[in-house]
C-alpha cells in the first residue's frame, strides 16, 4: 500500500473519533499524517506564523474565499500575494501546503478541505466522511476530551458547525453529504479499529481499480 500514492482524506463530526481513526490508519500503513501538524508545515512554507494559521484554522470567514479557491489568479491574487487579506494568505497557504505534501508520497489529512485541494490535481485518493449519532459523540466528548457533561452537546453543535460552514464557504460541495464523500462510516457501529479497517479495503480497491484503467 505504500509504494501506492494514494492519499486519504478524512472530514469528522466533532466526537465522532475522525482524528485517531485518521492517526491509526496512517500508523497502520506506515505513511505520513497531517492534522493540527499540518500548520506548522503550512507556516513553514508560507512564513506566517502559526499563531495566525492557528486563529484561522477550520473557521469559516467570508463566501468571497469560494471565487479565491475557484481561480485565485483570476483576482490578482496567489499565496504570496502581499496586498491579499491576511486570512485569505492563510486559507490560500494551507491548501497549497495539502497539494504539496500529497504530492511527497501516501498521507492521511483531517480535515481543511483536503479532499477539495485534491480535487483538481491528478493525484489518487480516497475522500471519507466519519459520523457517529450525538449519544456516542456526547460519551467520547466526555470521556475522551474531558468536556463537562453539561456543555457536551453545545460544543458539538458548534464544533460541526465551524466545520461545515468553513467546508461550505471554501469548497462547492456540502460537508458531511454522502455523494461528495467515496466512503461515509459509522464509527458507532464499526469502533475504532473497523472503521480503519474499512478504510484500509476501500482505499486497496480503490487502487486496483486505478491500476486496470
Amino acid at each position: 500500500m505504500s509504494e501506492d500514492n494514494l492519499i486519504i482524506t478524512i472530514d469528522r463530526q466533532y466526537g465522532s473519533g475522525g482524528h485517531i481513526i485518521g492517526q491509526k490508519l496512517a500508523e497502520d500503513l506506515s505513511i505520513s499524517f497531517y492534522d493540527n501538524n499540518l500548520i506548522k508545515e503550512a507556516a513553514k512554507s508560507s512564513g506566517i506564523c502559526e499563531e495566525i494559521f492557528e486563529s484561522f484554522d477550520e473557521k469559516p470567514t467570508s463566501s468571497f474565499l469560494y471565487s479565491l479557491v475557484m481561480d485565485p489568479f483570476s483576482l490578482g491574487y496567489n499565496s504570496s500575494s502581499f496586498d491579499m487579506p491576511i486570512n485569505y494568505k492563510v486559507f490560500l497557504a494551507a491548501f497549497d501546503t495539502i497539494k504539496s505534501l500529497a504530492k511527497e508520497g501516501p498521507c492521511v489529512f483531517v480535515g481543511r478541505c483536503a479532499d477539495y485541494a485534491l480535487n483538481d490535481t491528478d493525484i489518487n485518493y480516497l475522500s471519507v466522511f466519519i459520523k457517529a449519532p450525538l449519544d456516542a459523540r456526547m460519551k467520547r466528548a466526555k470521556e475522551i476530551y474531558g468536556v463537562d457533561p453539561s456543555q457536551c452537546k453545545d460544543m458539538i453543535s458548534k464544533m460541526d458547525k465551524e466545520r461545515s460552514n468553513y467546508y461550505n464557504y471554501y469548497t462547492s460541495n456540502r460537508w458531511g453529504d454522502a455523494k461528495n464523500y467515496d466512503l461515509c462510516i459509522d464509527s458507532s457501529k464499526y469502533g475504532i479499529h473497523g472503521s480503519v479497517e474499512l478504510i484500509r479495503h476501500a482505499a486497496q480497491l480503490k487502487m486496483e481499480r486505478i491500476k486496470k484503467k
